[in-house]
């Protein structure tokens, strides 16, 4: 009896508030149907009335690894990559269809044949030495990407209004700020978070294998060139080596990146093991078979290996890298890190960043 009074108390109010008048200035509630051209009038009216919204133009202050503060205006679509640390980037942060120009000899980089093959047909703009400014102007250019060793080019295409934007990441830290300037420069933030995150695992998992260590093997890399060149305390190797578990034997070197030592310093140092980068330009005889370095431990004990890998060099400060940190530390301490976990690891990388199936061929094994 309650529920049946409560909802005729609740009609009632209802029917009166139909009934009411509208307050003064409200506009009037009427049952009679408006004609199309009436509601046509009005609707053209009431869009006459609305302020035009402009598009809001993307425009984004980034500040490079030379120290300068580039403003980027609107999207970034086409992209020249002069320089193949920071063209790799580009496919793992998932802007390969925005590249338009690239460094030279992208021919002979396996990496681009499996991960970005349309990189082959691309003109070639420049290298480490030099850059086209010409040929980058041509190719319409949003942004333009230069290693830092290419500053002199820099006021010739700020003249032409393009945006570029130098890049250092030789050493780790470097490295990293490299991938998040790549990422807010073009607009994909999200994709470097993602790689940086990946980077921050491997290297804390890494560490976190490493950190009781004991005993820590000594190791010498060899650059290009010869073996008696070698990378120093600035370059991003070292710390690779460091976290790895290993103790960089020239990390007191400081006086350049790459650093050339004589037969007595590299004997002095005696390394437990000797690695040759992938793109050396002599093979592993050249350490092995030298007189001169018969009696450093690596060479006696055998421990005298390439750096991966085929599909690029694990070395190099490129997303890749931190393959190569798991790398070495299966090579030095195998019973922290097998060679099943380092495969299983190294294909899933490829498969989520540049989206290939890869070989244990592929990856030097």
């Amino acid at each position: 009896m309650k529920m049946k009074k409560f909802m005729y108390m609740v009609a009632c109010m209802s029917l009166l508030v139909g009934c009411a008048k509208a307050p003064a200035g409200s506009p009037e509630v009427t049952s009679e149907p408006i004609s199309a051209e009436q509601g046509g009038a009005e609707n053209k009216e009431a869009t006459a009335k609305q302020p035009e919204q402009e598009a809001v133009e993307r425009e984004i202050t980034v500040t490079d690894q030379l120290g300068r503060e580039v403003t980027i205006k609107g999207d970034v679509n086409r992209i020249v990559s002069s320089y193949y640390i920071t063209s790799s980037m580009l496919i793992a942060l998932d802007a390969k269809d925005k590249v338009v120009g690239l460094e030279m000899k992208a021919d002979t980089r396996e990496i681009y044949k499996q991960a970005a093959p349309q990189f082959l047909e691309l003109p070639a703009v420049g290298s480490g030495k030099t850059f086209n400014v010409e040929e980058a102007l041509a190719l319409e250019p949003d942004l333009i990407i230069l290693p830092y060793r290419l500053e002199s080019f820099i006021p010739q295409i700020e003249a032409l209004n393009i945006p570029v934007i130098a890049v250092e990441p030789e050493s780790m830290e470097n490295f990293l700020a490299c991938i998040e300037l790549i990422g807010t420069a073009i607009g994909h933030e999200e994709e470097a978070e993602k790689l940086l995150k990946y980077f921050d695992d491997v290297t804390k998992e890494v560490e976190g294998l490493t950190a009781s260590l004991t005993d820590r093997p000594s190791v010498y890399l060899a650059g290009s060139s010869n073996p008696l060149v070698t990378c120093t305390g600035l370059m991003y190797q070292n710390d690779l080596i460091e976290i790895a578990g290993g103790e960089n034997v020239t990390k007191e070197l400081t006086d350049a990146y790459w650093q050339t030592i004589s037969n007595e310093e590299l004997l002095s140092m005696n390394p437990e093991y000797m690695y040759a980068v992938s793109y050396a330009d002599y093979d592993l005889t050249a350490i092995t078979e030298e007189a001169n370095f018969k009696d450093i431990e690596a060479v006696k004990a055998g421990n005298v290996a390439y750096f991966p890998s085929i599909l690029e060099p694990w070395d190099y400060p490129t997303p890749s890298a931190a393959l190569g940190m798991l790398w070495l530390l299966n090579d030095l301490h195998p019973d922290l890190y097998d060679e099943e976990a380092y495969l299983e690891d190294a294909k899933a990388f490829y498969k989520e960043f540049y989206d290939i199936e890869v070989t244990e061929e592929a990856l030097g094994l």
